[in-house]
């Protein structure tokens, strides 16, 4: 069978398609280039500019000043611990519940589902969830970052619906052989869906280790700052201040060559390198797990 020869129209586009991708993925991926190469700059040799593709005075001043903050190696804890006990939580609830509400024999099934969305559309604003947090003894805890956030009705949805598209024999035929539901989820529904569930994974955990919020403003114990809202109170000072914040330095002939917003860059270096790792070990499921969601509803 003879190969279908491309038309010039259809070549340009190509060559149109290919400039403009590698153009905006440059153009993503910059920004990110320039903090890195600015985490590894002299801080006072940044700030006269002109610092665009590598460092033009290379140091690791900055790195040894920010796990120099005894702060950052708690914060940087409470992240991981959070990211790690989130995720598995998560997913191990949502899967319950997905598959639960999957069974098509399940009573009040429609019902539940509907119940679901429900709570979504409304909320009693910070105030109320703030006294609720306090009257459950979260406010000083670490289950502050895990119990609220175990439960999502998106992922539910996603999970519900990746259940769904498997063959409902299976399951049957695993009631036969005298297996229970707990053995089914476990040994059937989960093995096939990896896809949806390294991709919640990914929803859950970079939701967790980006979450600055919800420590700024319910949680009273500033031990249990996790890393996101750390580097947030640093940022929020830089923005308030352009003096230099570590030390408290007085003398300008005692002056480093780091400053905040060098230090600052480095903070943003040392959260976000971890998702970056982490990320291509997950891409290959990411788009397929995401897909399944718009096939069936």
């Amino acid at each position: 069978m003879a190969a279908i020869k491309e038309t010039r129209a259809q070549r340009v586009f190509q060559v149109f398609n290919y400039i403009f991708l590698t153009l905006f993925g440059l153009a993503t991926f910059y920004p990110f280039w320039y903090v890195l190469v600015a985490s590894f700059n002299q801080g006072r040799d940044f700030t006269r500019g002109g610092v665009y593709l590598w460092p033009r005075a290379f140091t690791l001043e900055n790195y040894g000043m920010a796990f120099d903050d005894d702060r950052i190696f708690s914060s940087l804890g409470i992240s991981v611990a959070r990211t790690l006990i989130g995720v598995v939580l998560g997913l191990f609830f949502t899967a319950l519940v997905a598959y639960a509400v999957s069974v098509k024999t399940l009573p009040g099934r429609t019902a539940f589902t509907f119940f679901f969305y429900f709570t979504t559309i409304f909320g009693g604003g910070m105030i109320p969830y703030y006294m609720l947090l306090r009257d459950l003894g979260l406010t000083k805890s670490f289950w502050l970052y895990v119990l609220p956030s175990i439960y999502s009705f998106f992922n539910f949805l996603l999970m519900r619906t990746n259940f769904d598209t498997i063959p409902n024999e299976l399951r049957e035929s695993a009631q036969l052989d005298g297996a229970g539901d707990v053995r089914i989820l476990f040994q059937i529904y989960v093995p096939l869906s990896t896809p949806i569930i390294a991709t919640l994974a990914l929803f859950i955990g970079v939701g967790h280790w980006n979450d600055w919020f919800t420590a700024a403003y319910y949680q009273t114990d500033q031990d249990l700052w996790p890393a996101a809202t750390l580097l947030q109170r640093l940022l929020s000072e830089a923005t308030a201040s352009s003096t230099i914040k570590v030390g408290q330095e007085t003398n300008i002939a005692t002056l480093q060559s780091y400053t905040s917003q060098s230090l600052q860059m480095a903070f943003v270096m040392l959260l976000t390198m971890p998702i970056v790792v982490v990320y291509p070990f997950l891409q290959k499921y990411y788009v397929k797990g995401v897909m399944v969601g718009s096939v069936k509803g």
